[in-house]
């Protein structure tokens, strides 16, 4: 698993390392192999060399002691990012990053599981960053990004499909859903359009008028 960089591309997603659960190294792989940029957070990155994979960028605070230079050698050339701000969690500075760089977009991947609450942060972060990068969050169980006013694609019958919403959505009118939305209303804690699914195969089109709603497509 140690090469990536089979595109140089800037316009390719740019692959972040959390530090929460692990994924298969079959789903790892599969974003390494289109990766112009491996970006591992701190705290993984003793956990990633274990795997052999090749780093580009090693990026947070060093706030427990660890000491980057010792990765110099082993990870040449390596990029150390040194980002101090408490006011941001390191999955944030890595957006911030990315964004400096002029990357338009980022895979994330270890950044579930473990600590609820990093789950979650990391998981709205999705909304704060919606018009600098386009995220999407990926685990061994789902693929989770931000919908834009009207959404399409492709899906086979039965794909679990959940609908998210950050805050408040109104307005959501959707097509090929089991349980259509028609012009509805979600609201974060009281109603969600968790566990829907693809009703046939073809296209599920989802539009919404208000408000900020992730995709959540499952692989039970």
């Amino acid at each position: 698993m140690s090469s990536h960089h089979i595109v140089r591309d800037d316009q390719e997603p740019a692959l972040i390392i959390a530090n929460g659960a692990e994924c298969s190294k079959e789903l790892m792989g599969q974003l390494l192999e289109w990766s112009p940029l491996v970006i591992v957070l701190d705290s993984a990155i003793e956990r990633v060399i274990n795997l052999g994979v090749k780093v580009d960028v090693l990026l947070g605070d060093f706030d427990r002691g660890l000491d980057p230079e010792q990765y110099r050698d082993m990870q040449y050339p390596l990029e150390i990012v040194y980002t101090p701000d408490q006011d941001k969690t390191d999955l944030e500075k890595a957006f911030d990053f990315l964004i400096d760089r002029k990357f338009p977009a980022a895979n994330v991947i270890w950044a579930t599981g473990k600590r609820a609450d990093h789950t979650i942060t990391n998981i709205t972060n999705i909304v704060r960053y919606r018009d600098k990068l386009k995220v999407v969050v990926l685990d061994d169980h789902s693929k989770i990004f931000l919908l834009p006013k009207k959404f399409e694609k492709w899906y086979p019958a039965g794909t679990p499909l959940s609908l998210i919403p950050i805050g408040k959505v109104s307005g959501i009118h959707s097509k090929n859903l089991k349980y259509e939305l028609n012009n509805d209303e979600l609201t974060i804690g009281y109603r969600t359009g968790s566990s829907n699914e693809a009703l046939a195969d073809g296209m599920v089109v989802i539009e919404h008028r208000e408000g900020d709603l992730l995709m959540m497509e499952c692989f039970d």
